[in-house]
């Protein structure tokens, strides 16, 4: 076999923005469709917005204004305005911006210049307008070429800088926007941003007590233990408090305002030092497990020129604080040694109700460990004599593959449909778990019932959250099951176990539901998979005279060769999401406990508009 010639002619150069778009996950992480929190087309709106955090921060502007309509996003801050000749290089010339002066910007997140040239370089349509010094100038972009390029002119608008941009479909296929997910990152802004308002579509965010507010916006007052712990320093705030049900921890994780959603060693530092703090104040050497369990705490840190593990800045890499400041695990330390332990004495009430609750969490520990043990050997035996888990190579905790990001764990219903989708996942980053009948309802039940029972316990085991969620091994846990009355109920039943017992998963976007389709539409020419009646007539206009139709009435009615379409580059997932206005023990109770009157109205009320919306 003949070499292939590899000559000067092999070789070439990409400009700026040919590199983002033809390796758009080194810049953005993965790309998506809008339906997980760190799909691309969230991290584009971060990277405008870290820009206005930026300013903020400085001083200048204390409103940022935020529209989204369809597919075209506005961002609107009231700062300082980018110098006139320079507005067409920071969006287009890379390692060009004014992080790299610290006499500008300190402590700030966008410290590689890169930010804003992606979110050109991928979007159709990019428009960046500065206004300062009663002049303005404005460019306008199409994939990061120049298009337009505008004249200085006077003006009588308010300094600062406007953004306008479209995401790229040919890079984003079939995205939307999800506004649950934008107004969680709105709050994590104003949290950190006391002082801050946020308008986005007419809806304003704002928070006078930084992660105090965020706390008790993810906790029911009834629901703690005692009223959260409030710690402020030069460069570091923390809240703590323990949750009365909640089973695991939970921490909200922060540097220089970015969300470390994969926390680093910042949150490394404050678990520990959290631990040491309270063993010492009680003399007591409790286990770090039960001093931790059911906690729900946020940390947040100022670090000069911060070193994150990938562009998207979800991990912390730095060790220093900056300058001439001791380690970030020493500077923790110190801060939570002194702080918390000065609150506790002042406190001794939620003192008190600290201790009981790391008591009772070494009481249940002890109680379930033999339960543990036999489980544990249960689900070893179990993984060696079933085909239960199919599993796939990559995980979430390799951190050496990116591609780690997209494993996910599909849970099943039945032998056919987990066949389907065995036979046709990635075998790199897709697992299949089947489950055997229904699962039990788990409502009201203690954490033992999850050992005890089979299926919850292989589940466990096969996700690795039983010590932590740190231990996680997929990245995307989908629940696939069948579109009629059972598979609804299947859902259902998988949802409560989740929010029972790892509400987590779910309140950090893990979990979704597989949309497969309801039909199939087709003729000689082409095939159309529908996955509504609206769809289906739709399709059939498009494939006259009498195009064959046929129902899928479950998962193992789609063959392998159609199943890798639905769960492959196209994949539709809905999140399963927390409805903020009732907690999770509201809704497990209106929707899995006793029937109610209540309940039964909600169920006739909603079937009659699914009646009425299929009859028209």
């Amino acid at each position: 076999m003949a070499e292939s010639d590899y000559t000067e002619d092999n070789i070439r150069s990409l400009d700026w923005k040919e590199h983002i778009r033809m390796r758009p996950g080194m810049y953005i992480g993965k790309l998506g469709d809008g339906s997980s929190p760190d799909d691309g087309i969230y991290i584009l709106l971060k990277e405008v917005l870290d820009n206005c955090i930026d300013e903020f921060v400085m001083g200048a502007g204390k409103t940022i204004e935020i529209r989204i309509k369809d597919k075209e996003v506005k961002v609107r801050d009231f700062g300082r305005g980018i110098p006139l000749g320079k507005v067409v290089d920071v969006v287009s010339k890379m390692n060009t911006g004014g992080k790299y002066d610290s006499r500008a910007f300190k402590k700030s997140v966008g410290l590689n210049g890169v930010g804003t040239k992606a979110v050109n370089a991928l979007s159709s349509f990019f428009r960046v307008e500065s206004v300062r010094d009663n002049q303005t100038k404005y460019a306008e972009f199409s994939q990061g070429e120049l298009e337009v390029n505008s004249e200085i002119e006077e003006t009588s608008k308010r300094k600062g800088t406007k953004v306008t941009f479209v995401p790229d479909e040919v890079i984003f296929k079939n995205y939307k926007y999800r506004t649950e997910y934008i107004a969680k990152m709105l709050k994590n802004y104003v949290y950190l941003n006391p002082g801050l308002t946020i308008d986005f579509n007419g809806e304003k965010f704002f928070s006078e007590n930084g992660l105090k507010d965020l706390l008790e916006d993810n906790i029911s007052e009834e629901d703690m233990v005692y009223p959260v712990i409030h710690l402020r320093g030069d460069d570091i705030e923390v809240a703590i408090t323990h949750s009365k049900t909640q089973y695991s921890e939970e921490y909200h994780s922060f540097v220089n305002g970015q969300n470390t959603t994969q926390g680093g060693t910042h949150l490394a530092a404050f678990r520990e030092s959290v631990v040491k703090t309270i063993r010492e104040f009680f003399g007591k050497n409790y286990e770090a497990s039960d001093v931790r369990k059911s906690i729900v705490s946020a940390i947040s840190i100022k670090v000069m020129e911060p070193v994150f593990e990938s562009q998207t800045k979800t991990k912390l890499g730095s060790t220093d604080m900056g300058g001439e400041l001791p380690t970030v695990r020493t500077y923790i330390n110190d801060f939570v040694k002194t702080q918390l332990d000065n609150f506790l004495h002042k406190n001794p009430d939620a003192a008190e109700k600290m201790q009981r609750k790391i008591m009772q969490a070494e009481r249940e520990r002890k109680e379930l460990s033999g339960i543990r043990k036999l489980a544990k050997d249960r689900a070893k035996k179990a993984n060696l004599h079933n085909k239960k888990l199919r599993d796939c190579r990559i995980h979430l905790g390799d951190t050496k593959k990116e591609r780690n990001l997209e494993s996910t764990l599909f849970i099943t219903e039945g032998d056919s449909a987990s066949g389907s989708i065995t036979k046709s996942r990635d075998v790199n980053t897709q697992a299949v778990f089947s489950l055997k009948g229904k699962p039990l309802n788990s409502y009201g039940l203690s954490k033992k019932i999850v050992y005890e029972n089979e299926e919850f316990n292989l589940l466990q085991a096969a996700l690795n959250i039983e010590e932590s969620m740190e231990d996680l091994r997929y990245n995307n846990i989908v629940i696939a099951t069948d579109a009629d009355v059972d598979g609804m109920h299947i859902r259902l039943l998988l949802i409560t176990f989740f929010l029972q017992f790892f509400p987590e998963l779910i309140k950090e976007g893990h979990l979704y539901i597989l949309q497969t389709p309801l039909f199939r539409v087709r003729n000689k020419k082409k095939t159309i998979y529908c996955y509504s009646e609206e769809e289906r007539k739709d399709a059939m206009e498009e494939l006259k005279p009498k195009p064959e139709i046929t129902r899928f009435k479950g998962l193992g009615e789609i063959s392998p060769d159609e199943f890798v379409h639905f769960i492959g580059a196209d994949i539709r997932l809905d999140p399963v999401m927390l409805d903020k206005a009732m907690s999770i023990e509201e809704l497990l109770s209106f929707y899995m406990g006793k029937n109610t009157p209540d309940r039964q109205k909600f169920i006739i009320d909603n079937l009659k508009f699914e009646v009425d919306k299929i009859e028209s």
